[in-house]
């Protein structure tokens, strides 16, 4: 199978690299376009305002392009211009962090496998829950057999599988749960600071409180154990509030402000 493999964290991340190995021994053939420095929480963005640089990177049996931009520049130039063919998947990760609930709206990482879909793709993001793995063999391993397993054609066009894993072992896992994704947001804050010239400045930090998050979402199962599976798709219309945003803005235009 045809693969292009990308990510946020950055073409040197190690996520990466061992998804990489594991597509590869698993026979793909795998193309990785990812940006060459840290982009997490960059979202959908896209470079406009200056040009985009591609390195060529080969090193210790890795060969890949480093982009200058951002995780959707990545897909959108791999798709457009370096690649001959279209791949048959794309695979955006593995993330350092998970990507569970609102997650999805900030993540680089889902954006990447995103514009993957946009463009007909079959999508899958992947994350695990730890900003510091150290050993993701065995995640990449098991994501390499869930790509064999799964018949991507079955899927609807224009969708993302959002998998992510658990900070434990995968050998203490709970297993696979296919879930929806929380409706809890982030409680953010602010740490204040000063940098050595006594001049302040503000890091985001905050968390999804625990007790907002729903039982069987993904943000929940995950801190459980499991390993989470959750299909994305990226209409965001409201339909059941359709009908009542017509009533509303007829009275908007008939200058009725009852409704």
């Amino acid at each position: 199978m045809d693969i292009l493999l990308t990510n946020d964290d950055g073409i040197q991340a190690y996520g990466l690299r061992a998804l990489y190995r594991a597509l590869r021994s698993a026979g793909h053939s795998v193309t990785v376009v990812a940006p060459l420095t840290q982009q997490s929480a960059v979202g959908h963005a896209v470079t406009l305002s200056m040009p985009l640089r591609v390195k060529s990177v080969r090193e210790d049996g890795f060969a890949g392009y480093g982009i200058s931009g951002t995780p959707v520049d990545a897909v959108k130039i791999a798709l457009s211009t370096l690649l001959e063919t279209p791949p048959e998947v794309i695979v955006s990760g593995i993330n350092a962090g998970a990507n569970v609930g609102v997650d999805i709206l900030y993540s680089g990482t889902v954006s990447a496998a995103t514009e993957g879909a946009l463009a007909g793709l079959p999508a899958l993001a992947v994350s695990v829950d730890h900003f510091h793995p150290e050993d993701l063999r065995d995640q990449a391993r098991w994501t390499a057999s869930f790509i064999d397993g799964t018949q991507w054609e079955r899927l609807p066009r224009r969708r993302v599988l959002n998998l992510n894993f658990p900070a434990c072992p995968l050998d203490q896992s709970l297993g696979l749960r296919v879930c929806p994704q929380t409706q809890a947001v982030y409680q953010d804050e602010y740490i204040r600071r000063h940098d050595p010239r006594d001049s302040e400045y503000f890091w985001l930090t905050g968390q999804i409180p625990p007790e907002r998050v729903q039982p069987g979402t993904d943000r929940a199962l995950l801190s459980e154990g499991c390993v989470t599976l959750t299909p994305l798709c990226f209409d965001f219309t409201d339909a059941a509030l359709l009908e009542q945003t017509r009533a509303l803005a007829g009275a908007w235009e008939s200058g009725d402000r009852s409704v």
